[in-house]
C-alpha cells in the first residue's frame, strides 16, 4: 500500500525579499495538484534558533579540531 502526502515544505537557502520569492510562488501555484502557497515570514524566533543552532555547530566543530585539552572541558 501507498502513503499519501498532503503537504510538502519548500526552505529557502536564505531569508529572501518578499517581491523576490513572488515569481517562485506563483511557479508553485502553476503545478498540478497544488491548492494553496502560503509565506513564512522570518522573526525574532526563527532568527534565534538559527544563532543557537551555529553557535552549536561551532562549539563542536572547535571541540572536534581543537587541542585535547578542549575536549576534556566538556
Amino acid at each position: 500500500m501507498t502513503d499519501r502526502v498532503n503537504a510538502l515544505i519548500v526552505v529557502l537557502q536564505q531569508d529572501t525579499r518578499t517581491d523576490d520569492v513572488e515569481s517562485l510562488e506563483n511557479a508553485i501555484r502553476m503545478m498540478r495538484n497544488v491548492q494553496s502557497v502560503q509565506r513564512n515570514v522570518a522573526d525574532l524566533e526563527s532568527h534565534v534558533a538559527f544563532s543557537r543552532a551555529r553557535h552549536e555547530l561551532i562549539r563542536k566543530l572547535f571541540v572536534a579540531l581543537g587541542p585535547d585539552t578542549a575536549r576534556k572541558s566538556e
